[in-house]
């Protein structure tokens, strides 16, 4: 019976990568006064990398040429730099090469199109720690596939039983702060995740990274077993494998410096470091033997003139050699082009599958569906994050507590006019500043979200609209947990209008203040930069809001600050709210009431009844426009690789 699968190939493949140079920096940072052309040094993501250049560009693979066959493992091994998580990326279309192709059963591919039919792993577990292991890879499939209930729960189980997760299947994934499964169970968290939808080619950068012995053999057994199995192609890198680790391997590639150094069978590496004079230590496998002795490879290279060629696609390529290959053949000989030509046989049991594959590059599911479960997974997510759901519920139920009794039974003179002007103030920078808890999460989906829509699970205005409704019902519930105490016992307007209009505002203040932190983790690399910047927009607009100074006393040049504050609508919404219409007397004389409410509404020009709900509206404007702005810097960084590249 002939398999099915898919043939990766990688065709003269060469790819550079703007760095920034040392030299550029600044002054201060420099370990030297003055540097010369000749020390001038590049900062590389990988570390201990050789070569570098002056010119801010850097080589990282030069003519790489491989072959991944189906139901077989390549493995990409290399010194730290070689270009081993480059060429995956490459390889998986994350990343485009300045020249080269890539192409699946001898045919051009279309990145959208193999993202439908292959899967990434990341050498970093992008999992949420408070989902379970079932869970987790339930809502991959629901947004990847586009089956029944019934037939997503078979699937799933399927996929948990292959991955050998069944005794772990209700446990929470766990991080830093919350107890949940092994190191090894979560890469195998995330290799589900990528094989849920059973893709013809798996990559993997490192999945045994940061595993011990038995968890690392564990995950390549696992990673045979489908390839044997499902026919599935793999392709990983990998960092000195050990014995039993090898012996899974079909193929290896050798990379150092950007080039190819070997590509076959791990006997013939051997063959080919005995044929240069290296023999390989007994205690030692020849992958990570061949590894420390990239060097003396490179060396005996340039001396011997030794070229190792590299597997090309077709069979046809091949150069015939004259006569005395049978007879070199049985007496244990071969020349280096001999043994290289023995990898390069393609299985004729392998039925070619066209590289369409009636696969469509539209998503799984329609946009309504995408909202519907990531807004479920956001719930889920919410409710069991003690930091952001328990802790801040019992903060607003306290601080609407502490500030009533504070401010309890206020006057009506022209004095408790103050206090509630202060009391409107304080609270705005209470609820407006005390969001930045929400920070790290906001960074964490992030980068799940860059995960899941570059393989194209989703929309990312799916995304967006999901996380802007979630919120609403929770933050709802916060707003009615602080307002009702503080307006019971502050005695503000008793009217039932006046109440629920200051109740809408609170839920407001509250949902902008989520929209700026939304906005603003779209924008910032990390936690301290975010939390740094959002503290200094927050003041800032806080200081035009028209408490500290007056419209009128802004000069001209800052008074576009006033209009664009979040504190002014909703603050002067407060005091709207609290003297129209409110037939409070602020002060007598000779029995005569002479200042209203309505009176210091004019003076400070607020607009009284007639501005109640532009104020509103104008809240709504701010968060929209937060919210696309997030939006739109989200989408670009998805649609951008996080290397920049040379044209």
């Amino acid at each position: 019976m002939k398999k099915q699968g898919c043939v990766v190939e990688a065709i003269d493949i060469n790819y550079k990568i703007r760095t920034k140079a040392r030299g550029q920096s600044f002054k201060i940072l420099r370990k030297t006064p003055q540097l010369n052309r000749e020390d001038c040094h590049e900062a590389e993501d990988e570390a201990n990398v050789e070569q570098r250049s002056c010119n801010g560009v850097r080589h990282v693979l030069k003519d790489v040429n491989c072959i991944a066959k189906a139901g077989e493992i390549l493995a990409i091994v290399g010194p730290s730099g070689a270009g081993k998580s480059s060429l995956l990326e490459i390889l998986a279309g994350k990343s485009s090469p300045q020249s080269g192709s890539i192409l699946v059963n001898q045919e051009p591919v279309d990145k959208a199109q193999f993202k439908k039919f292959s899967g990434y792993v990341t050498q970093k577990d992008t999992l949420f720690p408070l989902l379970t292991v079932e869970e987790t890879i339930l809502f991959s499939a629901k947004l990847r596939l586009n089956l029944s209930q019934e037939q997503l729960w078979s699937r799933v189980k399927s996929v948990i039983l292959e991955l050998g997760l069944s005794h772990v299947a209700r446990t929470r994934i766990g991080d830093d702060r919350v107890r949940g499964i092994s190191g090894g169970e979560k890469r195998r968290v995330s290799i589900g995740v990528e094989a849920i939808h059973d893709p013809k080619v798996l990559i993997l950068d490192e999945p045994t990274s940061g595993l011990d012995s038995t968890s690392a053999l564990q995950i390549i057994e696992m990673l045979k077993a489908m390839a044997d199995s499902r026919e599935r192609t793999i392709i990983l890198s990998i960092h000195q494998p050990g014995f039993r680790i090898v012996k899974s391997f079909n193929s290896i590639l050798l990379l150092a410096n950007g080039y190819v150094l070997h590509h076959g069978t791990v006997d013939l590496l051997g063959v080919n470091l005995r044929l240069m004079g290296l023999e390989v230590p007994f205690h030692v496998n020849v992958v990570e033997f061949a590894i420390d002795s990239v060097e003396t490879i490179q060396q005996q290279q340039k001396f011997q003139q030794v070229q190792l060629e590299v597997p090309r696609r077709l069979p046809g390529i091949m150069q015939q050699k004259k006569g005395g290959d049978q007879g070199a053949s049985r007496s244990g000989k071969f020349t280096l082009q001999q043994l290289f030509q023995e990898s390069k046989v393609i299985d004729i049991d392998v039925e070619i599958i066209s590289a369409g594959m009636d696969i469509t590059c539209d998503f799984a599911n329609s946009g309504m569906r995408e909202i519907m479960i990531l807004t479920h997974r956001f719930s889920k997510n919410i409710l069991r994050t003690k930091e952001l759901f328990a802790c801040r519920t019992v903060q607003m139920l306290i601080s609407g507590l502490v500030l009533g009794s504070v401010f309890c039974n206020l006057k009506d003179g022209i004095v408790g006019a103050e206090e509630r002007v202060g009391l409107f103030a304080f609270i705005l920078t209470f609820l407006l500043s005390s969001t930045t808890e929400a920070l790290p999460i906001f960074l964490q989906e992030r980068e799940i979200l860059m995960r899941e829509t570059s393989s194209g699970s989703y929309r990312i205005s799916s995304y967006a609209i999901a996380n802007g409704l979630v919120y609403l019902p929770f933050l709802l519930v916060l707003a009615i947990l602080f307002t009702i105490p503080l307006y019971c016992l502050i005695g503000l307007n008793r009217n039932f209008t006046a109440f629920l209009y200051f109740l809408v505002l609170i839920w407001l203040i509250l949902y902008t203040a989520n929209s700026v932190v939304v906005c603003f983790s779209a924008l910032v690399p990390n936690f301290i930069v975010g939390n740094s910047m959002i503290a200094g927009v927050i003041g800032s607009f806080l200081l035009f809001s028209g408490y500290f100074i007056s419209k009128h006393e802004i000069p001209n040049y800052w008074i576009f600050m006033h209009y664009i504050s979040p504190f002014k609508y909703p603050f002067e919404g407060f005091l709207i709210n609290e003297f129209s219409n409110s037939n409070k007397c602020l002060e007598y004389l000779f029995g005569a009431c002479v200042v209203r409410g309505e009176d210091l509404l004019k003076k400070a020009e607020l607009g009284g009844e007639n501005s109640r709900w532009k104020n509103v509206g104008v809240m709504v404007c701010f968060i929209l426009v937060y919210r696309f702005i997030s939006y739109a810097f989200l989408r670009y960084k998805c649609s951008q690789g996080v290397i920049s590249k040379v044209s």
